[in-house]
């Protein structure tokens, strides 16, 4: 008769729990709970909520985001409105609001490509008028007054290109479309940008003058006059073409200079400054 093996005689009593033992389980369990959750803790690996929406949808989930100022999103799903239905009927509508959605949500650079990708690839759309206004805001920063443009920064180290490009994009708005919802908009920031960059010529005029560049003081200021005529700047820009003149010993050019700003302003605290102050007067 075979000899008969008693299976319940072969279950080993359990290990026991040894350090390096407890350290494997924990790795097990770690490397098991970031299999199963690993879609949660990556994003890429998400399922797409908008999978299998129509382009219609698109853009109404889009366009709401955008009416609750949710730009972010907005932005997101008109670039995947884009994205999926690139010549459908929302797909020049989903460029410009996305531009939008991106200039709100602080992505200027994003909004100014959306905004030239729409000209360059709709140059007859009806709403190209609208793309050049929206350019223009992107580097307008509105939010900042004409103080807030000249003094934000120190001058030396102030770059006016933003101002300079806002101001192309409105100027070719009123040029080709002077009839335009955006037109009249359009030209009063062009004025306040005139404004804006006559200022800043001045600031660094002014900026030279403190630091004793008396020769790159005057041409800052003749620059203010040359490229800003008629503009209210000019007053101060005068002013500083003055003293710079003083400085060098260039009376002749000085008194001509002060002459203009008589005839120009007569009324200018310009004409006869105050002595300075001693530097020891506290009042």
């Amino acid at each position: 008769m075979p000899y008969a093996v008693n299976p319940c005689a072969l279950i080993l009593p359990p290990a026991p729990a040894t350090p390096r033992r407890r350290w494997t389980l924990a790795l097990l369990a770690l490397v098991a709970l970031f299999a199963v959750a690993g879609c949660s803790l990556f994003p890429e690996y998400q399922k797409d909520e908008t999978a299998g929406w129509s382009a219609d949808r698109l853009y109404r989930e889009a366009h709401e985001a955008l009416t609750d100022g949710n730009y972010t999103r907005a932005a997101k799903l008109f670039s995947t409105l884009e994205g999926r239905f690139p010549y459908g009927r929302y797909a020049q509508q989903a460029i410009l609001e996305g531009a939008y959605a991106n200039y709100r949500s602080n992505e200027p650079d994003t909004a100014l490509a959306e905004t030239d990708r729409f000209i360059r690839t709709y140059p007859s759309s009806p709403n190209v008028d609208y793309a050049l206004y929206l350019k223009g805001l992107v580097r307008f920063r509105e939010d900042q007054g004409l103080l807030g443009y000249v003094y934000e920064l120190d001058l030396s180290e102030r770059d006016p290109k933003a101002m300079k490009e806002s101001y192309a994009a409105f100027k070719e708005l009123v040029t080709r479309f002077p009839d335009s919802r955006y037109a009249d908009d359009s030209r009063a920031r062009m004025r306040y940008l005139t404004n804006a960059l006559a200022m800043y010529e001045v600031h660094v005029a002014r900026y030279y003058y403190g630091r004793g560049a008396y020769l790159a003081a005057a041409n800052r200021a003749q620059s203010s006059l040359l490229l800003y005529p008629q503009n209210p700047a000019n007053e101060d820009a005068l002013g500083v073409l003055i003293q710079a003149y003083d400085k060098m010993g260039l009376d002749q050019l000085r008194d001509d200079s002060k002459r203009v700003l008589e005839k120009t302003y007569p009324n200018s605290p310009l004409i006869n400054p105050p002595p300075p102050k001693p530097w020891w007067k506290l009042w």
